[in-house]
C-alpha cells in the first residue's frame, strides 16, 4: 500500500519541479552568461586561427630548411665525386 503512494508522491514532486523550473524567457543572468560564453567562443576561435597561421608558417619554414638540406647533401656529394676523380 505504501509503494504506490510513494510512486505517486515522487511523480507529483517531479512534475512540480518541472513546472516550476520552466520559464518563458531566460533571466538577465542567463543572458549575461550566454553572451559571455559567445564572447569566449569568438575569442577562442580567433586564437585557434592565429595558432593555425603560426603552425602553417612553421611548416613552410621546415619545408624550406629540408629543401636546403637536401640541396646541400647533393652539393656535398658532387664535390666529393669531383675530389675522388682527381
Amino acid at each position: 500500500m505504501k509503494k504506490p503512494f510513494a510512486v505517486v508522491a515522487v511523480g507529483c514532486a517531479m512534475m512540480a519541479l518541472t513546472v516550476v523550473g520552466c520559464s518563458n524567457k531566460p533571466s538577465d543572468e542567463e543572458l549575461k552568461q550566454l553572451n559571455d560564453l559567445k564572447a569566449e567562443v569568438t575569442s577562442l576561435e580567433k586564437d585557434i586561427a592565429a595558432r593555425q597561421a603560426d603552425k602553417d608558417a612553421l611548416m613552410k619554414s621546415i619545408a624550406d630548411k629540408d629543401a636546403q638540406l637536401a640541396q646541400c647533401a647533393k652539393d656535398k656529394e658532387a664535390v666529393q665525386k669531383r675530389l675522388s676523380a682527381k
